[in-house]
């Protein structure tokens, strides 16, 4: 699962969250983090045109808009790609990708809508042949851990990429899915309907993502690796339910449905039927227990623990994510 609108995808619809019509279910600080880790305090964008440019793609989603935010702290010149941005930059439509990429050094890449999905494949190697024809140096691919499809995706985009460097960045299940996704309505119901069943998730948080993309953008020894990126602990979904109640100060259950419901549910809310049994059949797969366990990572890259579930829920609480 890359970033999907229901689970990692960096929608760049320009709202506030930047979700397509507030649909979203998705899935990566602090100061001194490690190499080329920003204070995440940075506003706006330096809209980059020397040398030392990076391209942001879907500049405004979840993870674009934390990682424009670290570089621009950083003093690095950033181009914020978005679909109706001052950088024009739509994945279904490549005549325009070259342009973004001119005179750019690196490139930050969350594909919409996910990795896994039919076509993907196609447009990373078509975006990576046009990356290097750009002279592009280095790509931070954003992916999802524990997705088959996705990793075709990647290769892909290796393949393609010729002398580009490539990293990719493989999530977990984003914790904030449940203050800036699709499952933030279903918090500030008390009730968190998904098809996970009792399965563990090691929730990642957005932060420690953004934190190892800026490191792997800015800093040296992270061309061809792949980071897998987790939580400190795995939680199951009834567990980081009621951590999110506890923050928050109201009763949140979990409601577990089986992959079928839950595709009707998502039709009820708009979804069309192929893409809500895709959503549907997504989940179900990654949620089986294959991705329970943890991974070091994180800590790996930026020399510090990832950020713990429940220090975000007291975060996002603090910042008025459930006072709805």
């Amino acid at each position: 699962m890359t970033e999907n609108a229901f689970t990692r995808r960096d929608n760049d619809s320009g709202d506030s969250n930047g979700e397509n019509g507030g649909r979203g279910v998705g899935r990566m600080t602090e100061p001194g983090a490690g190499a080329g880790a920003g204070t995440g305090t940075g506003t706006g964008t330096n809209e980059g045109t020397g040398e030392g440019t990076v391209l942001v793609t879907s500049g405004t989603g979840k993870t674009g808009r934390r990682v424009v935010e670290r570089l621009t702290a950083l003093g690095v010149p950033v181009r914020s790609g978005s679909r109706t941005g001052a950088v024009p930059f739509d994945w279904q439509d490549a005549s325009g990708w070259a342009a973004a990429l001119r005179g750019v050094r690196a490139a930050y890449v969350a594909y919409y809508p996910d990795l896994a999905v039919p076509g993907a494949a196609e447009a990373m190697a078509d975006f990576g042949r046009i990356a290097e024809a750009c002279g592009v140096r280095r790509v931070v691919l954003l992916s999802g851990r524990g997705e088959p499809r996705a990793v075709v995706a990647e290769e892909a985009l290796r393949g393609a990429a010729g002398t580009v460097e490539v990293t990719v960045v493989r999530s977990a299940f984003f914790a904030q899915n449940f203050n800036e996704g699709a499952l933030l309505d279903g918090v500030l119901g008390g009730e968190v309907v998904f098809p996970a069943g009792t399965t563990a998730e090691p929730f990642l948080d957005l932060d420690d993502l953004a934190d190892v993309a800026v490191a792997a953008l800015t800093g040296d020894g992270h061309a061809g690796a792949v980071y897998e990126l987790t939580g400190p602990r795995s939680l199951t979904f009834a567990e980081a339910a009621g951590e999110l109640g506890r923050a928050a100060g109201r009763p949140v259950r979990y409601v577990p449905v089986t992959g079928p419901v839950y595709a009707s549910l998502l039709e009820e809310f708009g979804v069309s039927g192929p893409e809500a049994e895709f959503l549907a059949e997504l989940f179900v797969t990654l949620l089986d227990g294959h991705n329970t366990a943890t991974t070091d990572d994180v800590k790996r890259v930026l020399g510090r623990e990832p950020k713990d579930f429940s220090v975000f829920a007291r975060e996002a609480a603090g910042n008025g994510a459930w006072h709805g």
